[in-house]
């Protein structure tokens, strides 16, 4: 059962790689346990974006309260910081509500900042410190970018990968502001949080299946008519959430850049890479308990979190 800081409610994190169906599982156990989602998911924060982030549909919103969904615009700056406050506050709501916490999603940086306590540097974001380096990866490539932080963070240029422009940019704002690596800012602990850490995994060839089925599903679904529709409000493609996963590549495709048929090739390149990055990071914490997506998932891994809620089933 779990113990600890009695401020926050229980806490059961269920993560795993994308596609991978954490969504399923916390959706199906939720109303068994009282419990209600908290997202950690970095780009299910975004207002309109909601096809290529695999969003839960509204009927399902419905039937279990969802937090930290749609609270930010695409062009709006959000942190790793930001999110620790956001989810804080509704942890404390919950506990106060009597209920259970499902952290739910495969953004590993937003569950660690707040079961490990983390605190994060609140530094303001430098738009033209930002836009100066976003230039730089664009002429030179990320991998030139990196070496950037590299340079003066080596230990913070391991826990992130080349590809992931934004968060390099972030690492090497913080420590032009700060004087001090992110590495060391951004590591500072208070007392973790008790939870129960749930990952879900399936053998990798057939999570690269699930993963192709659901882009194609995306893409029948209407991907490209939501990210004209985003680009004609006004967003630029070169913002974070249109930059990054699924959308960077649908962009090219509807400004006629790359065929339908490319456009669908790179974003399984490029979804399957990130899924392997995942499995690096999942790979290196010892308190994941894992569970293998087939038939009778849902009833193992409920009968591990009542154990843990210490109730019976």
């Amino acid at each position: 059962m779990q113990t600890g800081n009695t401020l926050f409610p229980p806490i059961v994190v269920i993560t795993g790689p994308t596609a991978v169906g954490k969504s399923a599982v916390a959706l199906e156990l939720a109303p068994r346990l009282g419990a209600e989602i908290v997202s950690a998911d970095s780009r299910q924060i975004y207002r309109y974006l909601d096809i290529g982030t695999a969003k839960p549909t509204p009927a399902e919103q419905a039937a279990v309260p969802h937090h930290l969904i749609d609270i930010v615009h695409p062009d709006d700056a959000y942190s790793v910081a930001a999110f620790k406050e956001d989810a804080d506050r509704i942890l404390l709501d919950l506990a106060r509500s009597g209920k259970v916490a499902f952290m739910v999603g495969g953004s590993p940086h937003y569950v660690e900042a707040v079961i490990e306590r983390l605190e994060i540097p609140q530094v303001a974001p430098q738009a033209a410190f930002r836009q100066e380096m976003e230039e730089y990866a664009r002429l030179h490539g990320h991998e030139r970018l990196h070496q950037r932080l590299r340079d003066v963070d080596p230990a913070g240029a391991d826990q992130i990968a080349a590809t992931n422009v934004r968060r390099v940019i972030r690492a090497l704002e913080v420590q032009r502001v700060t004087g001090s690596p992110f590495s060391d800012v951004g590591r500072r602990r208070g007392e973790p949080l008790p939870a129960l850490h749930i990952a879900i995994t399936t053998e990798r060839e057939r999570l690269y299946e699930r993963i192709d089925l659901r882009l194609e599903q995306q893409l029948s679904d209407g991907l490209l008519e939501e990210t004209r529709r985003v680009l004609d409000m006004g967003y630029a493609p070169s913002l974070p959430p249109l930059a990054g996963l699924v959308y960077r590549e649908a962009v090219s495709v509807v400004q006629g850049q790359v065929s339908l048929d490319e456009g669908l090739r790179r974003m399984k390149e490029t979804t399957h890479a990130f899924a392997r990055r995942q499995y690096v990071w999942f790979r290196r914490q010892p308190q994941l308990q894992w569970f293998e997506n087939g038939p009778g998932l849902a009833e193992q891994v409920v009968g591990v979190v009542e154990r843990y809620l210490g109730v019976s089933g």
